[in-house]
């Protein structure tokens, strides 16, 4: 016989660890553009190591009806969408459910081609960034290896981010 858990997860935000934003610009299908894209992904580095931030990760998805290896999700027409990007003064601010929010300088193209376009190609990976210590993800090779890695791409949910900006 077998019987169902009723055990209900909670989220904790200190599972996640360090959080890092990986802002780049990819060329657009077409070939005469350049999109901004944002990764969002755990350093691994909580308390409870790099298996919980993974989770983690997989729970806040789950918190914002979004799956890993999903089809794209249009944020720009689900105003309801329970991830949000504010962009002001050079940087950018992801917010996320239960209070979690990362800040990232973008380069200055970045911020140009987002203003053009209005919005950014997100991605929130399950999979874990590697570090070079801590709060601090991987750079150079190591870095761009990790973010366009199949694997990568395809343990997160892909979203094209509205940016907003401060109202005057």
């Amino acid at each position: 016989m077998t019987s169902a858990s009723s055990e209900i997860r909670t989220f904790r935000a200190a599972d996640l660890g360090t959080l890092a934003l990986i802002p780049w610009l990819a060329r657009n299908e077409e070939g005469d553009g350049r999109t901004p894209c944002l990764l969002a992904c755990s350093l691994g580095d909580g308390p409870d190591g790099p298996e919980a931030a993974s989770a983690a990760v997989t729970h806040l998805l789950e918190d914002m009806g979004l799956t890993a290896d999903g089809e794209p999700v249009n944020g720009t027409t689900r105003p309801s969408l329970k991830v949000s990007m504010l962009v002001v003064a050079g940087q950018i601010v992801l917010q996320l459910p239960h209070n979690i929010s990362s800040q990232v300088t973008p380069p200055a193209d970045w911020l140009a081609a987002v203003e053009e376009l209005g919005y950014a190609y997100f991605m929130l990976t399950t999979r874990i960034c590697p570090s070079t210590g801590p709060r601090r993800p991987a750079e150079g090779a190591e870095l761009a290896a990790f973010a366009g890695s199949p694997d990568t791409t395809n343990a997160a949910a892909h979203v094209y981010l509205p940016a907003r900006g401060l109202r005057a």
